[in-house]
């Protein structure tokens, strides 16, 4: 994006991965930036960040929030508007999300909840506390982070993926809506839905300790989601950035996610097909995405 001198973002899940590396580069372009997380180690450590990064003057600040709870998401915003002492903010990125249980039948409710929650109301939460401060301003963006299981529901056949991908559809389809309703009623706003493929984030680790398992008890795991990924946070974040600024309403992260996107468009009724994910696999770019966790 160009340099936005003053104009004051905020993002959800910005302890690391898309989250960390949107903060860094807000901050890098003047911004004055908010974030919250769950994790405040990891909160701190973008702050410390940022800072490196950013001119003098940015203000940033933290805020430990769950965004599943909508208490924690107000009290969020009031955090905003009293750190940054004013009523109306220029760019929201709801990007807070965690992985976990996929199917309705063995994963236990409480569990298929907790993913859901964090993924879609975790969206709409943040939609509802912040877009009148956005609508307060003179111009502003909200963008809200879904998936290529916003479109695609599965990991392959062997792979059950309800809860994950049912939020993810929702927070497209919400975001979809949402572009009218705001060319309506608000045409100074503008809504995106992001949607990634692949991406080396910490998704795999921090969704494990959302449900409490011990750190190494997936480092091997979380460490190959990250590494092996065909693209960076940091590079992604890049990506959002300049769609945002294209006004992109519709933004694909990634070249498995343009391939995967192109490839049910053409072959809808294939998608959950062995077939389909045998095309996945011959494609090199989604060898990776066939296996990944959201």
């Amino acid at each position: 994006m160009e340099q936005q001198p003053g104009r004051i973002a905020v993002v959800t899940g910005g302890g690391d991965g898309m989250g960390r590396a949107l903060v860094r580069q807000l901050a890098a372009k003047g911004c004055h930036v908010s974030l919250c997380d769950v994790n405040d180690d990891n909160m701190a450590e973008t702050v410390r960040l940022a800072n490196a990064d950013s001119p003098s003057g940015t203000v940033l600040s933290s805020f430990h929030c769950d965004v599943s709870d909508e208490a924690q998401v107000l009290a969020f915003r009031d955090h905003v508007t009293e750190t940054h002492q004013e009523d109306h903010v220029h760019f929201v990125f709801n990007n807070a999300g965690i992985g976990g249980p996929g199917s309705m039948i063995e994963s236990p409710r409480e569990a298929w909840e907790h993913t859901f929650n964090v993924c879609w109301y975790g969206v709409y939460y943040g939609t509802r506390a912040f877009l009148p401060l956005l609508v307060a301003g003179e111009g502003g963006h909200i963008v809200n982070t879904s998936s290529v299981n916003g479109f695609w529901a599965s990991l392959g056949p062997a792979r059950p993926h309800t809860s994950y991908s049912a939020a993810k559809f929702a927070v497209k389809g919400f975001t979809e809506a949402l572009v009218q309703d705001l060319r309506m009623h608000a045409p100074h706003v503008h809504a995106h839905v992001v949607m990634p493929g692949h991406i080396g984030t910490g998704i795999v680790g921090n969704s494990a300790a959302a449900f409490g398992a011990p750190p190494g008890e997936v480092a091997e795991q979380a460490a190959a989601f990250r590494n092996n990924a065909p693209m960076t946070a940091e590079t992604a974040a890049g990506v959002i950035l300049a769609g945002v600024e294209a006004g992109e309403w519709r933004i694909l992260v990634g070249e498995d996610a343009h391939t995967l996107d192109m490839m049910v468009r053409e072959s809808p009724e294939e998608a959950y097909e062995d077939s389909f994910l045998a095309r996945m696999t011959e494609q090199g770019t989604l060898a990776n995405l066939a296996r990944a966790d959201g």
